[in-house]
Order: structure tokens, then C-alpha cells, then sequence
């Protein structure tokens, strides 16, 4: 590979990080690279609108968390942590992907109900993204991104929200625009 590979994150309180994520995933498909997309939160025991469309494509998108943090116990999420995190550092070595996203790390990173660094440790996610192959596109969505992730990107969009349906109108997720 004759290309600089580039680490993007998205962060911040507003909806849109991992849309945004799935739009540069589309983009890059068109332009015939190598996808994966890694869901460090989603729970493979549920559907998601974004697997169904992907797996069409062709692309290797898996979801390996437990879900939201309030619905298992933490021994749950550190076991599926730990393993999504297995998974990201084989594909972190995977010199055959060009764009590899991982979608909610941040999320998964600044968890505080429960400990989590011993399964998911912020200096070795840094020092895997960094050694990844020279060519890789590296893309990282989650709020609360660590000020050492940001420091690692080439490029940080924080996605603020203005307004949105769930406080302001008491509106649960929407099939086709949350999941």
C-alpha cells in the first residue's frame, strides 16, 4: 500500500457518530476497498438495520458487545469486552483491510460502572491503532472519546446535539433511524 492510513474519530453527545461511520464505509465500498466493522456494544442477540444492509455488501460487520450496560451484569460486559477486543487486535494486524471501524470503543473505553481497563487497556488500544498496517484507515465512534485517542487522530469530529426527539419529545428509538 502506497497510502498514509488515517485514524478519524467521532465523539461527542449527538446522534450521528456511528451514520457517520457507515457513510465512509459506504463511500470507501464504492471506491472497492476492504471493509470491517467492529461493534464494540451492539449485541450480536439483536437486529440492526445497518448489519442487514452491510452483510448484503458483502462487508464483515459483527457486533460483540453485550448491549447497553444497564441490561447485563458487569462480568458480562467484561467478558464481551475482552473478547471484541481479541477481535480488534487480530484485525488491527489484517494487512488485507483498508478501512477498519470500531464502532463504540469510546463508549466502551470511558465505561465507569465497572472496571474495565484490565480487559480493554487504553494504552494497548493506542499502541495497537498506532502499529496497525501503514496503510489502514482506522475509525473510532463513541461519546466521551479519551483526550489520548484524540491526541492519536488525524481527525476529530465532535458531534454536538442541538435537539433531539428522545428528551425533547419523549420518543423511543425509531426502526431504520436508531437500529
Amino acid at each position: 500500500m502506497d497510502r498514509q492510513g488515517m485514524v478519524l474519530v467521532y465523539t461527542g453527545d449527538g446522534k450521528g457518530k456511528t451514520t457517520a461511520s457507515l457513510g465512509l464505509a459506504l463511500r470507501a465500498i464504492g471506491r472497492g476497498m476492504n471493509v470491517k466493522i467492529l461493534q464494540f456494544i451492539k449485541s450480536p442477540s439483536r437486529t440492526y438495520g445497518e448489519h442487514l444492509a452491510l452483510q448484503k455488501l458483502g462487508v464483515d460487520i459483527k457486533q460483540l458487545g453485550a448491549g447497553f450496560t444497564w441490561t447485563k451484569t458487569p462480568e458480562e460486559h467484561r467478558l464481551a469486552l475482552a473478547q471484541a477486543w481479541n477481535h480488534a487486535k487480530q484485525a488491527l494486524q489484517d494487512e488485507s483491510i483498508d478501512v477498519l471501524i470500531l464502532d463504540e470503543l469510546n463508549n466502551a473505553l470511558a465505561i465507569q460502572r465497572f472496571p474495565v481497563d484490565d480487559v480493554l487497556p487504553l494504552d494497548e488500544v493506542l499502541s495497537e491503532i498506532q502499529s496497525r498496517p501503514a496503510g489502514m484507515h482506522i475509525v473510532v465512534t463513541g461519546r466521551s472519546a479519551h483526550p489520548e485517542m484524540e491526541e492519536i487522530a488525524d481527525l476529530v469530529s465532535n458531534v454536538q446535539m442541538i435537539k433531539h426527539y428522545y428528551s425533547d419529545q419523549d420518543v423511543s428509538a425509531l426502526k431504520g433511524l436508531e437500529f
